[in-house]
């Protein structure tokens, strides 16, 4: 979880230095891609024996940086990077901190297996043995981070959420809405502030013709809102949210995560979260909405028995 965030600085003549680093397959490129996005001057696996130079005082326009580096980095010494990000944090003219990405050892060997890539310290051996020593190899930087975010739980989606809402330059005025659809059978969201389960609906997975849709398809809507269940429960969860948001917001909130969940996140979670996503349109609020599970595949497995009849 993140932990230890950094103010971002608003003096205008302070170069604003952010050093992204962290375990191989923890999500340092995506998170690069977010800060990309939101207007920072990124740049990876840059040479760290030219720190010092780029980050001299000029004439030129001061704006955020930042800058990946991690065990393939030409020069990497942690201990080293660690001592001169120390000597860079005392002039006045830089504000430098640390990002930190981490993942569990075994999340992060799974993620290897799975995508079948090489980790940059394996060297032939197993993953598992790589992963052990770049963890040691890391530990001088971790423990001087600004900010470590633990992404063992975390989808990519999920990751690029806690990067805007953490190094957005601008913060947005009023509250930051995102509804979510999940499914329980694949975890529970590890960010979300309220979260309804919709598994007391008629499940579409059961009917043949609609296994393979999603919540997005008009006749898995069609199915969903022909169960007598769901719009008068729906109407009572949404009237149940309209009137949190402007309690959340009077409590300081910048950001709400609304959660729905199905069995295997793809098909009454979706709808339940498009149809809410809507609702908020409609109620002039600005949102996002995204699917977690949305392009996982459809299984019996996941889903469980079918229900009898009669």
């Amino acid at each position: 979880m993140p932990t230890n965030s950094p103010p971002l600085s608003t003096a205008k003549d302070v170069q604003q230095v952010l050093l992204v680093t962290g375990m191989s397959g923890a999500g340092k490129s995506t998170a690069l891609q977010v800060l990309e996005d939101l207007g920072w001057e990124t740049i990876d696996n840059f040479p760290v024996r030219l720190l010092k130079r780029l980050l001299a005082h000029s004439d030129e326009a001061i704006g955020p940086v930042a800058i990946g580096i991690d065990a393939r980095t030409r020069g990497f010494i942690p201990a080293k990077l660690a001592s001169t990000v120390e000597t860079l944090s005392a002039a006045r003219d830089v504000d430098i901190n640390i990002l930190f990405l981490d993942s569990a050892s075994s999340e992060i060997e799974r993620r290897y297996n799975e995508t079948r890539r090489r980790h940059p310290l394996a060297q032939g051996r197993p993953v598992r043995e790589g992963i052990t020593a770049e963890r040691e190899l890391l530990e001088p930087l971790r423990a001087t981070a600004s900010m470590v975010i633990d992404t063992s739980a975390f989808s990519s989606n999920q990751l690029q959420q806690t990067m805007r809402e953490k190094f957005a330059i601008a913060q947005p005025e009023g509250m930051t809405l995102t509804v979510t659809s999940f499914g329980f059978a694949r975890g529970m969201p590890p960010v979300a502030d309220l979260v309804f389960d919709m598994r007391f609906l008629d499940n579409p997975h059961w009917v043949e013709e609609l296994r393979e849709q999603t919540g997005r398809d008009p006749a898995v809507a069609a199915h969903i809102e022909q169960d007598p269940a769901f719009r008068p429960e729906f109407e009572r969860i949404k009237n149940l949210i309209l009137s949190l948001i402007p309690r959340y917001a009077a409590q300081g909130r910048a950001y709400l995560t609304i959660a729905f969940g199905c069995t295997g996140g793809r098909h009454r979670s979706v709808y339940s979260a498009e149809t809410m996503g809507k609702a908020l349109s409609e109620a002039g609020y600005d949102h996002t909405v995204l699917h977690r599970n949305l392009s996982a595949p459809a299984t019996d497995t996941i889903e469980g028995q079918a229900p009898r009849n009669g």
